[in-house]
């Protein structure tokens, strides 16, 4: 009988299951993450929304590392609250398509296929939960396949 795994032992055989399956290390994670956020500076629709609010960027790419090595590859290494970080923005659908539009490209870009389709699903994921989360703060009730459209809210 096989014996009950748990804690750290448990996460670091998930986080050695899903490297060996799509070949995400942290290396990769770092690659990506640097290049994603290279594409956002340069973005005339999202890079002024993070040099207004980001003035040391080292700081927040190692945060942002961290992150994904965390919803990547379940590490648990990121301890933060991205929700609230992201409520206040002045943000919508439009801009959460563009965020996923240049996080595909990069990955596309960095990754094989199957740590491409990895982080690629996670993305869609947490874009979307943000962006039900923001369109509630907007007293905007999202149904399924609505979109947030800031001017939908009165919002600015």
């Amino acid at each position: 009988m096989e014996s009950i795994v748990a804690g750290p032992e448990r996460r670091e055989r998930l986080t050695a299951e899903i490297m060996e399956r799509t070949g995400i290390n942290e290396a990769m994670i770092e690659n990506l993450v640097h290049g994603f956020y290279a594409k956002v500076r340069a973005d005339v629709v999202l890079g002024p929304i993070f040099e207004a609010r980001i003035r040391d960027w080292e700081p927040h790419l190692a945060q942002m590392c961290a992150f994904w090595s965390s919803v990547a590859l379940m590490t648990g290494r990121y301890h933060g609250t991205p929700m609230a970080k992201h409520l206040p923005l002045p943000v919508d659908a439009d801009h959460f398509d563009r965020w996923l539009e240049l996080f595909e490209q990069t990955a596309r870009e960095i990754c094989p296929p199957e740590a491409e389709a990895h982080f690629v699903e996670r993305a869609r994921r947490i874009a979307a939960s943000l962006e039900l989360g923001i369109a509630g703060t907007h007293g905007v009730m999202l149904g399924n396949g609505e979109r947030f459209r800031r001017n939908q809210a009165g919002a600015k």
